[in-house]
């Protein structure tokens, strides 16, 4: 099972997210082969850390709630809140099979909250290659659309934001995304 997790920063964090930086490296290389994407999002304009993206792959959402609440910057207090949900990958690969690779580019995570039906079930035309990631939000039990994320390479936050319908969304987030792990 897939599963989105969005975990974003309480404001004055940053020097304790520093500060825990190999553990929640550590941390995370224990999942290494279950990650589809992971990497931190920035303030739109800068360089300060807003949060932190994972796409991992678990057996339930028990396994999930445990690997998103025992993350060490989460046990600390780096976080404000988590957003977990069901996520199913559409592209079918990993961020490390991207082909535009882990430079060149401005990259995005757009995430769009539902409102009524199910939207964007399928990648937009024309911007498969510039996809990172993309599938849909679903509930626990995967019956109920929720919304969409991607990840995405653009040139800037409003072609980003063309990635989704943006009519069907009740909110659409753009939040500067960049690969995440170690270097």
């Amino acid at each position: 099972m897939e599963f989105f997790c969005y975990h974003r920063d309480r404001p004055g964090s940053t020097a304790l997210r520093m500060e825990l930086l190999e553990r929640h490296w550590s941390y995370m290389d224990q999942y290494e082969k279950e990650l589809i994407a992971r990497g931190p999002t920035f303030a739109p304009g800068g360089d300060a850390p807003s949060g932190s993206v994972h796409i991992v792959d678990l057996p339930d959402p028990a396994a999930a709630r445990a690997f998103a609440f025992d993350e060490p910057g989460y046990q600390a207090g780096v976080y404000r809140d988590v957003l977990l949900l069901r996520w199913r990958d559409m592209l079918g690969r990993t961020m490390w099979d991207f082909p535009g690779g882990r430079t060149g580019g401005n990259r995005y995570l757009v995430l769009g909250l539902g409102a009524g039906g199910a939207a964007d079930l399928a990648s937009a035309p024309g911007c498969r290659d510039d996809l990172i990631a993309y599938g849909p939000l679903l509930s626990d039990d995967a019956t109920t659309w929720l919304g969409t994320a991607a990840l995405v390479r653009a040139p800037d936050a409003d072609a980003a934001r063309g990635v989704l319908a943006v009519e069907r969304y009740a909110d659409i987030e753009i939040h500067p995304w960049e690969f995440g792990g170690r270097r």
